[in-house]
C-alpha cells in the first residue's frame, strides 16, 4: 500500500500467475483519501503486453476505484522468470464535477505547473495454482476396492463395477445352498408323513388282531420290518 497523499494504490506489486498462451489480470485498488476530486492515469514501459481498464479516469472523495491489468498471452516463458515490466499511476486533484471523459494528457504535465502524484509498481511471476491432487485406488491384493474421484467432483464407474461384482459371487452360491436344503427339507418331510402313516396303518392292524384274538401273520411282520429298515437309512441319509 502506498503512502501518497492523494491517492492509496493496493498492491504495489502486480503478480500475475504465469501460464503460457493464457490471458492473466491482476487488480489494482484505487482509494481516494481526500474530499476532492482525483484524476488518474496509469502507464507502463511495456504497453503492447498489457491492456489497462480503465488507463484513466476521476476517483470519487473518500471512495476507492478498481483498475484491471490484463497481461496479454505469451507464447515463451522467462527463463528466470523475473519480469522488469514497471507501470506508474499518476495522480492530480480535478475540478469539482469532472468525468473520465474531461480527463486530458495536459492534466499531467508537471512543466504545465500541475502538482502530479506518482507512484511505482512493479511486476512479478507467480506459479499458477496447482490442481487438487486425484485420490488414487488401491493396487495391493485383498485391499478393497475404492472409488477414485475425478476433476468434477463425480466417483469413478470402473471401481463401482468392480464393487458390484465382487458381490455376485456369494449370492449366486447362497441361491444354490438354499434351494438344496429347501429340497432334502421336503424329502425329509415325505419320508416322515410315510412313517407316520405306515404307523397307523400298522396300529389299525393290531387293534384288528385283537378284536379277532388272532395273532399278526409273520409275513406282515416282516414286510413292516423291511419298511422300517428302509425308512431309516432314508432318514439317515437326509
Amino acid at each position: 500500500m502506498s503512502n501518497s497523499e492523494l491517492l492509496t494504490v493496493e498492491p504495489l506489486d502486480l503478480q500475475f500467475p504465469f501460464e503460457l498462451r493464457k490471458q492473466i489480470s491482476c487488480s489494482l485498488y484505487l482509494t481516494n483519501k481526500t474530499d476532492n476530486h482525483v484524476a488518474f492515469k496509469v502507464k507502463t514501459t511495456n504497453p503492447k503486453k498489457y491492456c489497462v481498464r480503465p488507463n484513466t479516469g476521476v476517483v470519487l472523495p473518500r471512495s476507492t476505484c478498481e483498475v484491471l491489468v490484463t497481461m496479454q498471452a505469451q507464447k515463451e516463458a522467462p527463463s528466470d522468470m523475473q519480469c522488469k515490466d514497471k507501470f506508474l499511476l499518476q495522480g492530480v486533484t480535478a475540478s469539482p464535477g469532472i468525468t473520465a471523459k474531461d480527463v486530458t494528457p495536459e492534466m499531467f504535465s508537471k512543466e504545465a505547473g500541475y502538482l502530479v502524484e506518482e507512484t511505482k509498481l512493479r511486476v512479478t511471476y507467480v506459479a499458477p495454482p496447482q490442481p487438487p491432487s486425484p485420490v488414487h485406488e488401491g493396487s495391493e491384493e485383498g485391499s478393497s476396492p475404492r472409488a477414485s474421484v475425478s476433476d468434477n467432483g463425480q466417483a469413478s464407474e470402473f471401481s463401482f463395477q468392480r464393487f458390484s461384482a465382487d458381490k455376485v459371487e456369494p449370492q449366486e452360491g447362497t441361491s444354490e445352498a438354499r434351494a438344496l436344503i429347501t429340497k432334502l427339507t421336503e424329502e425329509k418331510q415325505s419320508a416322515i408323513q410315510l412313517n407316520n402313516k405306515l404307523q397307523r396303518e400298522l396300529e389299525q392292524l393290531r387293534r384288528d388282531s385283537k378284536r379277532s384274538q388272532s395273532g399278526i401273520p409273520l409275513m406282515y411282520v416282516l414286510l413292516f420290518g423291511l419298511i422300517g429298515l428302509i425308512l431309516g437309512y432314508i432318514m439317515k441319509s437326509t
